[in-house]
Formats: C-alpha cells, structure tokens, sequence
C-alpha cells in the first residue's frame, strides 16, 4: 500500500518540509519526493550574546510554520516527523518556543543532538547516491553547525556536529557586510581551529569520494559552475577565485555572481569560509554535491528503512512497471545490446561498469516515451529520463541516461555531446544495433551479427546468407554505417 511521509528539518538558516510517497513493490519500499518547501528564516541571525532568540526571528519562524503546518494538516502523527538543529540546541528560551512552534506546526518537534543530525544527514545523501564500496566524506554546513561525516555503505564511521555555520561566522566576521582579506583569514583560521580536533582521525580513515549538501554546498557549486571558477564541482582553486573577487569587491555583488540566491548572498561569506577551511584541513581535492541530506534521512528514518540493494535497479523496475514498458522487448534489447558491448572487450574499470550499467537501464526504459506517443517517442524517452524523479541517480546519470535514450535511433548528428567521446560512443552503437536487430520483437534463436573494435573504429560482421534474406535488415546496417560515418565515427560492415 502507497503512503505518505513528512519531515520537517528547522535548521538554523532555513526550514525546509520534504513529502515523500513510499511506492511498495516485490517487498521493496521507495519514497518518491512529491513536494518541497523551503523558506529562509535566518533563525540563528536571531540569537543574542547571551543566546537568546529574540521575538523578530520567533515571529518568522511561526509564520512559516503555520504554512507548513497548512500543508501537513490531516497526516497522521506516525507519517510526520519534524526534528530541530543547532539554534534550538544552544537558545536559551528553547523551552518558550517549542510550545508556540509546536502549535503552529500541529506536531511535536524533536530538538536532536548533533550526532543524531550527523547519522540522519548521512543517512538521507547515502540513500540518493549509488552503492559504493568507498568511503565517503560528506560536508554539511548550516546556519550554526557544520556536521562532517566518513562512512561507508549504510555504516557511519565518524561523525561530528562543530559549532561553526554559515550564519554564526557572517555574523562574527562580516556584521557590516564589508568583506576584506584579514577578515576572511580570520573567519578561516577559527574554522580550522574547529576543525583541528577531527582533522587527524578522518585523513588517517581517508575516504575516495566527498559530497556537499545543503545550501551552503549548493550555493557554492552554483556560484563557481556559473560564474567560471570550477568545473568540476567544488575546489579549493575555484573558491580561491571566489573568495579573491568577494575581497576585491569587498562585499557580495549579486548581479557579478550568477547562480546565487538572494538569501545564500547574505552568508556567503561565512560558508565560504567554512568550506575553504575544511578543505584546507581535511585536504579535500574535490567536492560533488549530496542530495537529500537531513529531511531525507528523516524520512527514510520513518519508513524504518535501511538496505543496500541499488536503488537505481529498483526505480528502473518501477518505471517498467508506471510506463507500462513492453518486457519481452525491453529484456530482448537488453540481452543483444549486453552482448555486443562485452564483445568490444573494453578494459575492465569503473568506467566501463558504469557505462555496462547504464546501457542495461537504458534498454529497459528506451520505450517508456511510448506511453505518451509513438511518434517520436525516443524524445519523449529521453525528456522523461532527464527530468523525472528516480530516486538514486545523479543528475548526471540522468543525463546520460537521458542521451542514450534520445540517440538509440534517428540521426547521430543531432545528438548533444558524446563527450568523453570513445566509450560513450561505443556504448551508444551497442544499443542502436541491438534495437536495428530486435525491430520486428521476435527472439533469435543466435545472433547473425558480431562486433569487434578495429583501430578507432568498429566492424560489424554479418552472416552472408543471413544478410542476402533479410533486405531490410541489409538495408539498415549500411544506413546505421553512413550515419555513424558522417559524425565522423569510424563504422564498417562486413560479411562473412
């Protein structure tokens, strides 16, 4: 039976509230986002010296309650978890807010310690991202805290909440605004102090991969992507060049800065901060964006989940059974497409796993277009792929996933980048080939068709006398030849 989840996660910058649809199938339970809400509240802009919040950041904080509150109204109270951060840890009047928060909410709020945040942060990016046999840092910078976490699987190995967040140390270092070099070492040095107690423990674990989640992450990959400094997510280079700029011109100027909010421009200074500290600390090289983080985790922490099966084969399954894919074709495509790619006989490594993987989703779900229509359906394919919800893949396996859907027939030549060219091309023919092949949906007792990589291009042989009673087919592959020719791919077709 399908249901719902809420998480509430009030952080002390923003509030954010995640509904998720758990979707039940063979025994395996997915949640399925179907409505966010975030609204900036700067709650710990709010907190004195002597750590009380004072009554214009309640006031903020109730009123967006009350609108999630809205939201929420007929959930049961088991479907609904709200949990608080940092500000409400450290406030001093927490036990006057809670009640009024509570009552604007219309359900209890747990205030968690910054382990319990650490696990739930860990557990919501684990449970987005694919399998990994690595260790993992993740970075999650909020407004009062910054929680940093190894693990491994579905096993933190080392987690810490550190009193230091984006808005505390704008607030410390950068009250007025006004952005200078002393400034900015300053707020770096006292977040390195921080982060000098870990810093020994976690090099000496190591870990392969590192994620960012949460605005602070997010703010800073939008900012460096857009405006020029990185290309390859979050680096130390790229927040030199940042953290230059802000200092030349000594505040935040949005409008020199694409890709940033008008709320993350008001503690971009601390974050970043914050994060070139960690960097600097920990000798994090580069930094991917983690999705889901702490609303996530709380809401797999209500459905009671905790596997370590791929979810990416799961949504796969899904989507075959919502766009009521043809199995038979789709396990037929799958089967030839598999075949001709373990023929190249391409060197064993995560490049080729995940190319292998990703041409057995995008055989079982190159027809969903067809749910929508026939005509063009490849295009509806890939527009599905790209942009729906599919709970464990990245963005960038969306697209890619997205791209061997639109090129698994129909010109080449318009296809977007094919960049890094070799393998992805090579990927690609595997699957127009298997489709070429699997057009009238029969089984073929053997395949009259083999590949084998010739220099920088492929040949393709043909059984000679199956080829002289299959016109069309014959027709087909010299067309398959000359498209793939005028991309500028090397592509032969010989009988034997």
């Amino acid at each position: 039976m399908d249901h719902l989840l809420a998480a509430v996660d009030l952080g002390s910058n923003s509030f954010r509230l995640s509904i998720g649809r758990v979707v039940q199938q063979d025994g395996i339970a997915q949640i399925y986002a179907i409505d966010r809400l975030k609204e900036s509240v700067r709650l710990a802009a709010g907190l004195d010296e002597n750590k009380i919040i004072n009554e214009e950041a309640i006031e903020r904080a109730i009123t967006v309650l009350k609108r999630f509150g809205e939201r929420l109204a007929g959930f049961h109270p088991n479907c609904v978890r709200a949990v608080a951060t940092n500000t409400f840890r450290i406030a001093r009047n927490v036990d006057r807010i809670l009640p009024r928060a509570e009552e604007a909410l219309g359900f209890p709020i747990e205030v968690i310690a910054g382990q319990e945040e650490a696990r739930l942060i860990f557990s919501g990016i684990t449970n987005e991202l694919p399998p990994s046999a690595n260790r993992r840092l993740m970075i999650d910078i909020g407004g009062g805290s910054t929680e940093v976490i190894i693990g491994k699987g579905f096993k933190p190995l080392h987690m810490s909440s550190l009193y230091m967040g984006c808005v505390s140390y704008t607030r410390r270092f950068f009250p007025d605004g006004h952005i200078t070099e002393a400034r900015m070492q300053q707020a770096q040095l006292a977040a390195r102090r921080e982060l000098e107690g870990i810093s020994k423990q976690y090099r000496k674990t190591g870990w392969q991969e590192a994620y960012g989640s949460s605005g602070t992450a997010k703010g800073l990959l939008a900012v460096l992507k857009e405006g020029g400094m990185s290309s390859k997510g979050i680096t130390l280079d790229g927040m030199e060049k940042l953290k230059a700029k802000l200092v030349r011109d000594g505040k935040v100027i949005m409008s020199e800065l694409p890709g940033l909010k008008h709320d993350r421009s008001l503690v971009l200074a601390g974050g970043l901060a914050i994060m070139m500290a960690a960097f600097q600390e920990l000798n994090i090289k580069a930094m991917a964006p983690g999705e889901g983080a702490l609303r996530v985790g709380v809401l797999y922490d209500l459905l009671g989940r905790d596997s370590e099966h791929d979810k990416r084969n799961e949504t796969v399954r899904q989507f075959i059974k919502r766009y009521h894919v043809d199995t038979r074709q789709s396990e037929r495509v799958k089967r030839t497409a598999l075949t001709f790619f373990d023929q190249l006989g391409l060197d064993d490594g995560p490049e080729k796993q995940e190319l292998e993987r990703t041409l057995g989703w995008a055989a079982d779900l190159h027809e969903v277009g067809i749910s929508i229509a026939h005509a063009e359906y490849h295009k509806h394919s890939a527009y599905i792929l790209e942009h729906a919800d599919m709970p464990g893949f990245s963005n960038d396996d969306q697209q890619l996933l997205a791209l061997f859907a639109l090129g698994h027939h129909g010109k080449i030549s318009k296809l977007p980048t094919l960049e890094p060219a070799r393998g992805r091309r090579l990927t690609l023919l595997c699957l127009r080939l298997a489709v070429l092949l699997s057009r009238r949906r029969e089984d073929q007792d053997q395949l009259p068709v083999t590949i084998t990589l010739n220099g920088k291009g492929v040949t393709i042989n043909v059984d000679r006398e199956w080829l002289a009673s299959h016109p069309l087919s014959e027709y087909s592959l010299q067309a398959e030849k000359r498209e793939w020719n005028k991309a500028g791919f090397e592509l032969e077709v010989a009988e034997t």
